[in-house]
């Protein structure tokens, strides 16, 4: 309550004390000029004017002037209507009720406007106009006739109806009229020539047509001729929105009741007009029409210049961002892309729009790049892709395109958006650290085949000669005591083990089954050896395995096997192990499972899983994938993926 107070009192238009004076003065004027005015037009005293415009006038004073100064400007303008009601011969009886009348229909429309709107009434969209329409045409006229009804006529109804409709007209034609010149005069007058020279081309042909329908002779009239009126309106409504469409309201208006009054056009039959519902009613309705596509036209070019200034400022935006920016409609056709894509490429804006972008991809992205396109596209989702783009000095760079789909208001798919940035010295410190991985797993393989072949050629050798040389004493001697010779034999079945574990330690190091006899059969051997010497179960599976696999991919998933079956072995407290190789046309995987304790691999990534992160890292230098599922009491699965292709020496940047 307090705010709705506040807003009534202290909202007033922005008008000095000079203006606010001159529009108090102006207000009260006319109040009186006015009704004279409309008295000198009808030559025939029974005549009812259809218009009454003194109310309509002061509550565009009221609405322009501080709420504090409507005491004084609501008792001068009812002293204007009395004057002239009293010099056109009116009765002081009707006078009487028209006082209380007008004083309701007055403050109700002039209150609720203030309350509605803030400032000075803008009928500039459907939803002010519709505000307008409920206090000024509706609410106010309606409450007030039922006053003012008992000075018209002795039939009180035949009265109501007559007071509201000319009341109805004149806050239809009258108050916008006025309103919109008080609000958009200035700006109308900042307009080109060209502007203003169509307006007055306009109001002189509308003041023409309207003079030929409604001035014609009796015998001249016609139905047809009121749509020659529809193209001076249209043009009015939708050029020059609500202003333009209450002036030439206001023309139409007032040649029609001239007309009427004085025989002559569509409406001279009502001459004397003791009845003007006819033309009453083809006024407000073409009215009502008319100021409704005015008011859609002016919201229409506001919604429109928004959305030109949002798009302005995207392209500002756009245009000062660091990053190449692109957006495609819902044909997946290009229709945007920014200033530093234009400098990227080197071409014009025109050459890039459509699928003209797609023009200086790499060869070898570029079909992976459309599928990917096409497929986010299908999809609505976002994406995410790595391709090469040719530069305006003809060197191709990586790029990192990101792009999200865009929807409208209500939902519908609008297309995409999406940004572009320039990763290549990324990817070559990414291949540069992967290079020094990939030599650094390599030295360490030369190293592990190194010690492998030294165990297996001499070490394993040597260790088993000495136990050859130690067989000699395998039958004890007269002169040799029993407790040396027991000690002999013990010496030599340790030796013997120590050479089998050299010689299974020379396998793990390096496995000349992996290299001669294929992935399968040394996964198997190995998967034999470890179930034998650590006493558990372990099932090996394969199908499929294509041969002649590229060496990098057989060693990288051999050793990916021979650390995730030891840490299973080793830690998962089980007994039961499974290992599965398969193979299809693009890719092999290897999985390693068992039903044990589980653990959290993330942690252990984290912490102290540098097994994980070395299978990660080989799996890596050949575009491999690890995946661990895990859960502490629900056993691990490990999974290695790697796809079946040549594996470059280094990925390197195309020129």
């Amino acid at each position: 309550m307090t705010i709705a107070k506040s807003r009534f009192s202290y909202s007033p238009p922005h008008l000095d004390a000079r203006s606010t004076w001159l529009v108090v003065c102006v207000t009260t004027a006319l109040s009186y000029l006015v009704p004279m005015l409309v008295g000198m037009l009808a030559s025939n005293p029974k005549t009812v004017w259809p218009l009454w415009p003194g109310c309509a006038i002061l509550v565009t004073g009221l609405l322009l002037v501080r709420v504090s100064l409507w005491p004084l400007l609501i008792p001068a303008s009812f002293v204007g209507f009395t004057l002239a009601d009293l010099q056109a011969g009116v009765p002081l009886s009707s006078i009487a009720w028209f006082i209380p009348g007008n004083t309701v229909e007055v403050l109700i429309s002039a209150i609720g406007l203030r309350f509605c709107f803030e400032g000075v009434p803008r009928l500039n969209s459907v939803k002010a106009l519709a505000k307008y329409s409920f206090f000024a045409v509706l609410l106010g006229p309606f409450a007030g006739a039922f006053l003012s009804a008992h000075g018209i006529s002795r039939d009180y109804w035949t009265g109501w109806k007559i007071v509201f409709l000319s009341e109805m007209l004149a806050f239809v034609t009258v108050t916008p009229a006025l309103l919109s010149w008080v609000s958009e005069g200035r700006v109308l007058m900042r307009r080109s020539r060209a502007f203003h020279v169509e307006g007055l081309i306009l109001i002189a042909g509308l003041i023409l047509v309207s003079s030929v329908v409604f001035t014609l002779p009796e015998d001249s009239r016609s139905p047809a001729l009121f749509y020659m009126l529809v193209p001076f309106l249209l043009w009015s409504a939708l050029r020059f929105g609500w202003l333009g469409a209450s002036t030439s309201l206001i023309a139409v208006t007032s040649l029609s009741i001239w007309g009427a009054v004085h025989g002559r056009g569509p409406f001279s039959n009502l001459v004397p007009l003791t009845d003007p519902l006819p033309l009453q009613m083809f006024l407000v309705f073409a009215s009502i029409t008319f100021m409704v596509l005015a008011a859609v036209a002016d919201e229409h070019e506001e919604s429109a210049q928004v959305v030109r200034e949002s798009e302005e400022r995207f392209r500002l935006v756009a245009n000062t961002a660091p990053v190449m920016i692109w957006t495609a409609g819902t044909d997946r056709l290009c229709t945007y892309v920014n200033q530093p894509w234009l400098e990227f490429t080197g071409r014009p804006l025109e050459t890039e729009l459509g699928n003209g972008w797609a023009e200086g991809i790499h060869n070898e992205d570029l079909k992976r790049c459309l599928e990917t396109y096409s497929l986010a596209f299908d999809q609505r989702q976002s994406f995410e892709m790595e391709y090469r783009v040719r530069r305006n000095d003809g060197e191709y760079r990586w790029i990192l395109d990101i792009g999200v789909p865009r929807f409208n208001s209500g939902g519908s798919f609008a297309g995409y958006i999406g940004s572009c940035l320039d990763i290549t010295d990324r990817k070559l410190a990414e291949d540069a650290l992967s290079s020094v991985g990939r030599r650094l797993i390599e030295a360490h393989e030369e190293e592990r085949t190194w010690i492998a072949r030294e165990l297996h050629d001499d070490i394993a050798q040597r260790v088993a000669l000495l136990g050859v040389e130690l067989e000699r004493f395998d039958h004890p001697l007269s002169d040799l005591a029993g407790d040396m010779h027991e000690y002999l034999q013990h010496a030599r079945r340790r030796i013997s083990d120590l050479g089998q574990d050299i010689q299974a330690l020379s396998h793990r190091l390096h496995s000349s089954k992996l290299e001669y006899l294929g992935l399968v059969t040394a996964a198997k051997s190995f998967c034999r050896e470890l179930s034998e010497q650590r006493k558990v179960r372990i099932d090996f599976k394969h199908a499929d395995v294509p041969a002649g696999i590229p060496q990098e991919i057989s060693l990288c998933l051999f050793r990916v096997l021979q650390e995730a079956l030891q840490n299973a072995v080793k830690h998962s407290a089980g007994q039961n192990f499974t290992v599965e190789l398969r193979g299809t046309k693009d890719e092999i995987t290897l999985t390693v499972s068992d039903s044990g304790i589980g653990f959290d691999w993330q942690d252990a990534m984290n912490r102290r899983g540098i097994g994980l992160i070395s299978m990660r890292e080989r799996l890596h230098l050949v575009d491999g994938e690890l995946s661990i599922q895990s859960a502490p009491g629900r056993g691990t699965t490990v999974l290695a993926r790697v796809p079946l292709r040549l594996i470059e020496d280094s990925v390197g940047i195309a020129g």
